[in-house]
């Protein structure tokens, strides 16, 4: 029979209360999988961590579709399993094992810090997120209306890198499903994540002419028309609110007593709203015109965004009521949401018209550090907030707007 929770009088399915009963296998399998070196670029830790992640998910789920799915220009494969995929409802469950911790990193153990406390590599970022991914499924698997709502589960090997091998499965997972949970950690306040900046990479080339040192008038310096344009650049967030812009690279010259003809610079956007991409671009191309109408000058500006914005739409502010509802009934400590700069791959899925909740995973801080943290008992309680949002849906109780 199902169980009321603990503050309130709502039945909550008993698998779903059971989560707790879980903590201790939770917690260790975190453990496990944070040991397991899954930097972006170390192949074989790589292979390891999905091997582990499909026998698991595998255990978990057995009539479930399993799939490794080859990525371009890599040897890591992205993994894939499907559930009911011929139900009405179908939700995506998003989620990436790569970290940024390379093999040869330092911090490759997991050390309790208290109770409650456990830092390492990934815990965080994002292996307490797929550790919080199955104890969901797998509580709602058990629940009454499960087999009424189908579900997918894409887990990446490259979103710490931008997701360039991994675009394609994403756009189609997104395209055959209604609403997608993307199991980023949440915020050290226990936060989820309304909205994140579209981000993009710069190059910018200046191309002058050489000339000898002693004789600077003959020459055309690259160096300092660039570093005029990036002056004028980075003034560019206060005119257009909502940007981002951070010179990050600079390269030019050579031996000193010659003109140097070649400089270029890194720089990294962000942006808020998808309309800001054409206003960012035009106004960088705006501040290499003056530039590029001097003789003997010519400014390249090349890139793309490669996440666009994740925005919060109706859907998306619908299903956070539905989650803070949610949150109220299992008496846990009220829900908020919050802008980030970061981007995930929630981006991409808004991108390819498929909204979602993201940052629905595990609290912790000092992501991408030594630091990194996480809390435990917010395995459970994600989980179990999750599992009943679910529930609602596969029951109809909660409807997402069509």
């Amino acid at each position: 029979m199902p169980l009321s929770s603990p503050l309130t009088d709502v039945l909550v399915p008993p698998s779903i209360t059971a989560i707790a009963e879980q903590a201790d296998e939770l917690t260790a399998l975190l453990r496990k999988w944070s040991e397991i070196n899954s930097g972006s670029d170390n192949l074989p830790g790589l292979e390891r961590m999905r091997a582990a992640l499909r026998t698991a998910f595998h255990a978990a789920f057995p009539t479930a579709s399993i799939e490794e799915v080859a990525l371009p220009d890599t040897t890591a494969r992205a993994l894939r399993l499907r559930l009911r995929p011929e139900a009405p409802l179908r939700i995506l469950c998003n989620g990436h094992y790569d970290t940024v911790y390379e093999a040869t990193h330092p911090f490759q153990k997991t050390t309790l810090l208290d109770a409650d406390t456990l830092r390492g590599p990934g815990v965080t970022d994002m292996k307490g997120g797929l550790v919080v991914m199955l104890a969901t499924l797998r509580a709602f698997e058990k629940t009454p209306a499960a087999s009424a709502l189908g579900f997918e589960i894409l887990i990446t090997p490259d979103e710490e890198i931008g997701s360039r091998a991994s675009l394609d499965a994403i756009n189609v997972s997104a395209r055959r499903n209604h609403f997608g949970l993307v199991f980023e950690p949440a915020r050290a306040g226990g936060e989820i994540v309304r909205s994140r900046k579209g981000t993009g990479v710069f190059t910018v080339t200046c191309h002058g002419r050489a000339a000898h040192g002693a004789q600077p008038e003959a020459g055309r310096n690259a160096i300092a028309a660039l570093a005029e344009f990036l002056v004028a650049a980075h003034r560019v967030p206060d005119e257009v609110p909502g940007t981002m812009l951070n010179i990050g690279v600079i390269r030019g010259g050579g031996v000193i007593n010659i003109v140097p003809e070649l400089a270029v610079a890194e720089l990294h956007a962000r942006i808020t709203r998808i309309e800001q991409k054409d206003t960012l671009a035009a106004r960088l191309a705006a501040l290499a015109a003056p530039i590029n109408a001097r003789e003997g000058y010519r400014i390249v500006i090349e890139g793309t965004f490669d996440r666009p914005p994740k925005e919060c739409g109706p859907v998306e502010q619908s299903a956070f009521a539905a989650l803070q509802s949610a949150a109220c009934d299992l008496g846990l400590p009220p829900l908020d949401w919050v802008d980030t700069g970061g981007g995930s791959d929630g981006n991409l899925l808004f991108a390819a018209g498929l909204p979602n909740l993201d940052g629905i995973g595990i609290i912790g801080n000092h992501l991408h550090s030594d630091r990194e943290y996480c809390s435990l008992a917010s395995i459970v309680t994600r989980a179990q907030l999750n599992a009943l949002f679910l529930h609602r849906l596969a029951t109809g109780e909660y409807q997402l707007p069509r």
